[in-house]
């Protein structure tokens, strides 16, 4: 008989690059979003294409076809069957745009990035946010904190990512050890991090864009993006 354990666990927000990746190609190179939901044939079966659930979202009609046709005409990707826009309970539609489209996606299996994240304890806990070319991935860690960053490069070593740690707390004491962290940032990075959190930049689903938080403080998206990302890494790395 098994028994019951407990532990902190850790919970991290990935920001990540992998190659081969259809999505990945799309945004960088178009406006817009994607969602990535479920994946409905394993990769172990021995299949050589996948079906998968996504949602691609922008802010416009437009960008969304645009984002859409995009993603039909890529190589790395077979039939898009195109879905009716899903809601929540109370009305809203379930993605980060004013627009947006559920699809099922036939893909090839084989550069998929959760399993090497699970095969490394990396445990997927929420929809795959796709923008700008990179990934972003909310999972749980229930490893010891000091084996996060060889697992990482693990991974990275076995599949060619560029995997970056955005965020990571524990189930008890991350925030008055953030709060002593705050100290060491510029003013603008703190500026730009407060605004974020209030904002609700780092909730899922994300509720306001960096372009909006740009517009707010009246700086350029890269400016913004280039504070947020320095005040990150000194809240996650004080050293």
């Amino acid at each position: 008989m098994s028994e019951r354990t407990s532990g902190e666990g850790t919970r991290l927000t990935l920001d990540l690059w992998h190659p081969n990746c259809w999505a990945i190609e799309s945004t960088s190179e178009y406006d817009g979003g994607i969602l990535a939901h479920a994946i409905y044939d394993a990769p172990t079966a021995g299949v050589e294409r996948s079906n998968g659930l996504f949602t691609a979202y922008g802010e416009s009609l437009d960008e969304v076809e645009t984002l859409l046709d995009v993603i039909a005409d890529s190589d790395l990707t077979g039939e898009v069957l195109e879905l009716q826009e899903r809601f929540d309970s109370r009305g809203k539609h379930v993605a980060p745009g004013p627009v947006a489209r559920e699809f099922f996606l036939e893909y090839d299996p084989s550069d998929m990035m959760c399993p090497e994240l699970l095969k490394q304890g990396f445990v997927h806990s929420a929809p795959t946010q796709i923008e700008n070319g990179r990934e972003r991935w909310e999972v749980w860690f229930a490893g010891a904190r000091e084996e996060i960053q060889p697992s990482i490069e693990t991974v990275m070593d076995e599949t060619g990512a560029e995997i970056r740690v955005a965020s990571i707390s524990t189930s008890e004491g991350a925030e008055p050890e953030r709060s002593r962290r705050l100290d060491t940032l510029t003013r603008s990075q703190r500026q730009a991090f407060e605004l974020a959190r209030e904002e609700g930049y780092y909730r899922w689903p994300r509720e306001v864009s960096t372009r909006e938080l740009a517009a707010e403080m009246d700086i350029s998206k890269t400016t913004l993006l280039e504070h947020l990302r320095k005040a990150e890494s000194k809240l996650l790395d004080p050293q």
